[in-house]
């Protein structure tokens, strides 16, 4: 059985940590893997989590199982994150999943098996573990333009234009905030007018909502996605706690499926259902790591504070790269990375330009031109920029 098996596409992640291991090169720099790193080059533990695990340590007493959605209480607290106050709990059905992957997975099976005709809309680009997923469930998929290459910011009319053929039924997932890869965001009056489209052809939104208070703030990030709440009978929404928390290794995630209140048990039932034909119990001491800091105003409060920080650290970091890449390029044409929020941008360089950074310069990103900003710091901004300049990006 298991010589049938055929050699499965190298993730292009996981093969560039592998080079760069194996590159013997001092200051060499990682700007590929999809991690917030600090100044040290560390992933650090949050002050609000390592309290919140200490409270834990000492007040659980089992290790017994919890429900098949996850808790209730992890549930309220990250639609309170999320949504705030502006839906009706009664709208809610929840689960919670293996990091904000799982949830993504979870919400194509519940599409699948809800509206088996429906396509999957996707940016283009994409993260490409979205499409990976849609590919391996069978789902239809049709891409949506969404990235100006020349300005480097949303091309908005061809959104527009392509998302005009959405037919009801069909599913349209959208970036919450900070695009991945491309860093590119919708603005709050863009956000509306996708609301007013998907609602004129009865499609459904599916938000990946992974890095809330990475890009202008925690209510800020979350803005687009009230609004489609807001206005939408249905929408669904994968969140991931990996980033605003850094508890990567904990796999916290939640998949929120809104619709109307009367179908809410059914809804809730079936997610249930898909978490125990998936994994039976989602993971939970994450999930009660965020719920003791989300519950708690002093650890919340001491947490948004370090995520603050978090997120003022990569503005400058962009702000730094577009600074010194205008100086020496002689032009603005770098300034759009200061616009981006999030981790990533896209450069726009060639697969051979991404070739000659990492061969003569020993930096690492995507072939796609992706990197992680958080990869960088004050003393490797100026080496990326020049390395940059040297390619001929």
């Amino acid at each position: 059985m298991l010589g049938a098996l055929k050699p499965q596409p190298a993730d292009k992640i996981l093969q560039l940590i592998g080079q760069f291991r194996a590159d013997p090169r001092d200051g060499k720099i990682d700007l590929g893997v999809g991690v917030y790193r600090d100044a040290e080059g560390r992933t650090p533990i949050m002050r609000a989590v390592h309290e919140a695990e200490r409270r834990l340590w000492q007040s659980e007493t089992t290790k017994t199982y919890t429900g098949l959605a996850g808790e209730p209480a992890f549930h309220a607290a990250m639609a309170g994150l999320i949504l705030g106050d502006g839906v009706q709990a009664e709208r809610i059905a929840a689960a919670a999943t293996p990091g904000g992957t799982g949830a993504i997975r979870q919400a194509l099976d519940l599409v699948r098996l809800a509206a088996p005709g429906a396509e999957v809309w996707v940016s283009d680009p994409t993260w490409p573990n979205h499409l990976s997923i849609l590919t391996w469930l069978g789902i239809p998929t049709r891409a949506y333009r969404y990235f100006d290459h020349a300005t480097g910011g949303v091309d908005f009319a061809a959104m527009t234009e392509d998302l005009a053929a959405v037919r009801a039924g069909d599913v349209v997932l959208l970036h919450g905030c900070c695009h991945n890869p491309t860093g590119a965001n919708l603005s709050l009056p863009q956000w509306a007018e996708v609301a007013s489209l998907l609602a004129e052809a009865g499609a459904v939104p599916l938000v990946d909502l992974a890095y809330q208070g990475f890009g202008d703030g925690l209510e800020a990030d979350a803005a687009g996605t009230r609004l489609l709440a807001a206005r939408l009978p249905e929408v669904l929404i994968a969140a991931s706690c990996s980033k605003n928390f850094g508890i990567y290794r904990e796999r916290t995630g939640i998949l929120l499926a809104l619709g109307d209140a009367a179908r809410r048990e059914v809804t809730q039932g079936t997610l249930a259902t898909l978490n125990r034909v998936s994994y039976s119990f989602p993971p939970d001491h994450g999930a009660r790591l965020v719920t003791t800091i989300l519950c708690d105003p002093v650890l919340r409060a001491d947490w948004q504070d370090e995520l603050e920080t978090v997120r003022a650290g990569m503005l400058d970091l962009r702000e730094a790269l577009a600074h010194e890449l205008r100086r020496l390029a002689g032009s603005d044409r770098f300034g759009f990375l200061a616009q981006h929020r999030g981790m990533f941008s896209r450069l726009g360089a060639t697969p051979e330009q991404v070739e000659a950074l990492r061969r003569d310069h020993g930096i690492y990103m995507v072939g796609d031109s992706r990197f992680n900003v958080a990869g960088l710091n004050r003393a490797t901004v100026p080496v990326l920029a020049r390395a940059i300049i040297d390619v001929g990006i």
